[in-house]
């Protein structure tokens, strides 16, 4: 069972799947029913069930595209109006992994702890009725309350989502709800549940019009919601699944023993990047990151960005070439094959993926100048309006705090800083407080193009 059916699995995971279900046939045993509870989701079930869950997987570098059909959805469970059918089909034991792609939000956590919010609404509304859970954290805690009342044995429990740490970071979330609810039951899951942490990368962007047009002229195939990636892809999984699990290293996915190192690479280098890209872009008027890109002033910024401050924050990691891991980087974001939007990464990329670096830098005593210039740029953005008057979209559970404080503090950035629960104690660190509105001023004051032109000297 895969809960947030969104493109990412799609383009990922149940890829992976496919693929290895057109090699081996044992792994025709398996398949994956794929659960959706947000009702913006609903959607995907409309597009999904006429089409017996099979889709197309649109996968495109420069010239080249590949379209394939995708079989390895066996399923779509519905959760958007109640959890109960979801959680009917949890209870089924073939069931043996629980996977999940719901975002950091997803997860209700407190954003400076990173542990469970228990005072989020969906929290609340999951410890008011804790068996008809409205949260992906309520309905795993209660499909294990149900495994373990029936005696049946507790699937893997799987997080696909772009957290470090992300197995302990659910498992955790899950303890602490369980413990909300019974200390017995938060005891057997302690000991009885695994939760193997992974390492997932692919780009896919949001599905277009234009997409869907495209995919029936060029190769005759009507799709309800076709799935667009890069055709890179990159899955590293510790190897922790008591119940057995497909042979996914057979075609490609990394098991490995700690995915730690791989994960914390792939959090600092390109989600870093790709968050401090889209920031600037967007603010200078791009739609997509390959537009940004051929802003050789953006370009410069990345570069500079990963070679001085968040790459030299990394581990040793074994059998992989960092400066080509750059290199590839700087290639996929600038694919103006896949279109991916400056809004959507604005919108799925946690703040963490700027905050967590720039707290271990400051902890060294080491510069910060690029990683602060995301970070102003972020600021400025979630103000809701650029400097020309255009409206900029914000999709952040605080936005409306975040607007507010952006317009109490303009050019100052203390008042947003004071978050609590997105900076802690970053917010007295006049380091960063005066590197951040160095060009948080400068963004206002001066605008965006030369505030670029001056970040493209410094990294020069």
């Amino acid at each position: 069972m895969h809960i947030g059916l969104g493109g990412f699995h799609r383009a990922h995971m149940a890829r992976y799947s496919h693929e290895l279900m057109e090699r081996d046939d044992q792994a025709l045993g398996w398949g994956i029913l794929g659960a959706v509870l947000m009702p913006n989701d609903r959607r995907m079930v409309e597009s999904l069930v006429p089409q017996d869950g099979l889709y197309t997987l649109i996968e495109r570098e420069g010239t080249q595209e590949r379209a394939r059909i995708i079989g390895s959805l066996a399923g779509v469970a519905d959760a958007t109006e109640s959890s109960e059918p979801l959680l009917a089909a949890l209870d089924d034991p073939a069931i043996r992994i629980v996977s999940l792609t719901v975002t950091e939000n997803g997860y209700c956590l407190n954003a400076a702890t990173k542990r469970l919010d228990p005072e989020h609404r969906l929290i609340r509304a999951d410890l008011a009725a804790p068996e008809r859970p409205r949260s992906a954290i309520g309905v795993i805690v209660e499909m294990l309350r149900r495994r373990r009342e029936r005696a049946l044995p507790p699937p893997t429990v799987l997080s696909c989502d772009n957290i470090q740490h992300n197995g302990e970071v659910l498992r955790q979330a899950v303890l602490d709800l369980a413990s909300l609810r019974n200390d017995a039951l938060s005891s057997w899951i302690e000991s009885a549940v695994s939760f193997p942490s992974t390492m997932v990368d692919r780009i896919t962007p949001v599905t277009a019009q234009a997409d869907i047009d495209g995919l029936a002229s060029r190769h005759g195939l009507i799709d309800r919601w076709p799935v667009v990636s890069e055709t890179f892809s990159q899955w590293v999984i510790e190897d922790r699944f008591p119940q057995g699990r497909p042979s996914w290293e057979d075609v490609g996915a990394q098991f490995v023993e700690d995915v730690a190192p791989y994960e914390f690479m792939k959090l600092r280098l390109l989600n870093g990047s790709h968050l401090a890209v889209s920031g600037l872009g967007q603010l200078a008027g791009y739609v997509t990151i390959d537009e940004s890109m051929a802003d050789a002033r953006i370009q410069a910024v990345m570069r500079a960005l990963m070679d001085r401050e968040t790459g030299p924050t990394l581990p040793a990691i074994p059998g992989v070439d960092i400066a080509a891991y750059k290199a590839r980087l700087i290639e996929r974001f600038a694919n103006s094959a896949i279109r991916d939007t400056v809004q959507r990464v604005n919108s799925d990329a946690p703040i963490n993926v700027l905050v967590d670096p720039i707290r271990d830098r400051l902890k060294t005593g080491g510069d910060v100048t690029f990683l602060a210039l995301a970070l102003a740029a972020w600021l400025r953005r979630v103000r809701g309006v650029d400097e020309r008057g255009a409206p900029l979209v914000v999709t952040h559970p605080l936005a409306v705090l975040l607007r507010e404080k952006a317009l109490e503090g303009d050019a100052d950035p203390r008042p947003l800083l004071s978050i609590n629960s997105l900076f802690g104690e970053l917010r007295n660190d006049p380091r960063l407080v005066d590197a951040v509105g160095y060009w948080l001023a400068s963004l206002y004051r001066d605008g965006i193009e030369a505030t670029l032109d001056e970040a493209a000297r410094r990294a020069s």
